[in-house]
């Protein structure tokens, strides 16, 4: 056995395929349809903390505390959820790299329909004092170990079903679904605000998305059930070809190039989706006073086009490469969202179109993990994927919101200055992805 195996033994081609060439098939897109739908199910379980972040807010701290200080710390335990996805995400993908990517697939869903559950059945600051909002930092700790999985889980998972020619699309397919949780979310906040009052939702329907979540778990695992491994995963196992050594070690030890790479576009990944997605109807809703309804309606019309421009985005960075689409849609991000927010601090009238060309430039999700997959070897692709992507999302997109936040206080622009600059990160990673392509094609996918 070999701790740093060399990936040309499987069949000249490190995704594992035998002919990299061949064409999507019906268990392509079983493979795809099936993971797309368990992540979006899991996706929502871990964003609808943020569509109710108000409500929570009121509710499970002291009603005397100052308005910006509630939300700075409500924020604070959302983004607990995105610091506890190293550990998680660097546990799962280390059995993943050693015992199965299937595996860990399921037991990603596990964690996730749990907590999300008990969340929508735990009792309030008002009931249980100090205790309440603990509680609550507890289950999105759990819930932040189990998506520290699930992305980088998935992305491993799918791209190394298909052939080398559709790693892009099969990306932008997979974040499109991940995305669609996304959207699941605003649905069906905007749903509840539809169908409640804001004193209702703040008595009782609040808890209604949760227990949805949990059940939404359950069902996701359940799909998950009729995938197969890997045929990557299979080939090393029968060749002895899987790590000795601790695959985060042989990451960091021989490929921080690749994990800085991955870091930064994760970085962008983080802007477009906790900013410009999730952020965005609250804040419109705070320093406009936008009605909530509307603004949640405009935002799912935007996730309805962020999930059009990763399946576009993908499918162009397998037919121009992966650096120059991420430098076209992280430019086009920059631009759209800046005219569209400075426009709606004075003017709401073409809220619909503008938000709606700000969710197709953050279909630039869909390039990100094809950079990612693609900078690591097999035999570590899912620690060092997970590595890279988890501790990227615990730095940038768990501060995020509090950053963001605080900015707010000097400048209403704040969001629009932020995202202009993670684009230019954007940017430079495109380029860099340019410059080195054709070392890492050699390091990770030989011809």
């Amino acid at each position: 056995m070999n701790s740093k195996p060399n990936n040309t033994h499987l069949n000249g081609d490190a995704d594992g395929q035998s002919d990299p060439h061949r064409r999507l098939n019906k268990n392509d897109a079983k493979t795809l349809s099936l993971s797309a739908l368990g992540g979006a199910l899991e996706f929502y379980d871990f964003v609808i903390f943020v569509y109710f972040a108000n409500v929570v807010g009121s509710l499970f701290f002291p009603t005397d505390m100052p308005e910006w200080l509630r939300q700075v710390q409500t924020y604070g335990i959302f983004a607990a959820g995105y610091l506890a996805r190293p550990l998680g995400g660097i546990i799962m993908a280390h059995f993943g790299d050693i015992l199965g990517r299937k595996r860990m697939f399921m037991m990603s869903i596990l964690l996730m329909a749990i907590p999300t559950f008990a969340i929508g059945l735990m009792p309030t600051y008002e009931t249980i004092g100090i205790a309440a909002p603990l509680l609550l930092l507890f289950f999105r700790v759990l819930q932040g170990a189990a998506i520290g999985g699930e992305a980088p889980g998935a992305w491993v998972f799918v791209t190394e079903h298909v052939s080398k020619r559709h790693v892009g699309l099969a990306c932008g397919i997979l974040s499109a679904g991940l995305v669609a949780g996304i959207l699941i979310g605003s649905l069906i906040a905007t749903g509840m605000h539809t169908v409640y009052t804001a004193d209702e939702i703040s008595d009782y329907a609040w808890r209604f998305p949760f227990l949805l979540g949990g059940v939404f778990g359950f069902i996701a695992m359940y799909l998950r059930r009729w995938l197969q491994e890997t045929p990557i995963f299979k080939e090393m196992q029968e060749s002895q070809e899987l790590a000795v050594e601790l695959p985060i070690k042989t990451v960091l030890k021989n490929h921080a190039p690749s994990v800085a790479v991955s870091m930064a576009v994760t970085w962008v990944l983080t802007a477009a989706v906790v900013v410009t997605v999730l952020m965005t109807p609250s804040l419109l809703q705070k320093l406009i006073h936008l009605d909530a309804k509307l603004s949640l309606e405009a935002n799912s019309l935007a996730i309805i086009f962020v999930v059009i421009g990763s399946v576009v985005c993908g499918a162009l960075a397998d037919r121009f490469g992966n650096g120059p689409i991420m430098i076209i849609f992280s430019i086009g991000l920059a631009i759209s969202y800046w005219v569209f927010y400075s426009t709606m601090l004075h003017d709401t009238t073409y809220l619909f179109p503008l938000y709606a060309l700000v969710g197709f430039f953050t279909g630039l999700v869909g390039v990100v993990p094809a950079i990612a997959v693609k900078s690591f070897p097999a035999a570590i692709r899912f620690s060092g994927l997970s590595f890279s992507y988890n501790v990227a999302y615990a730095i940038f997109g768990g501060t995020t919101p509090m950053v963001v936040s605080l900015m707010l206080r000097e400048d209403p622009l704040s969001p629009a200055y932020y995202v202009a600059f993670v684009c230019g990160i954007g940017v430079l990673a495109g380029l860099a992805v340019m410059r080195f392509r054709q070392r890492l094609d050699l390091i990770t996918v030989p011809a």
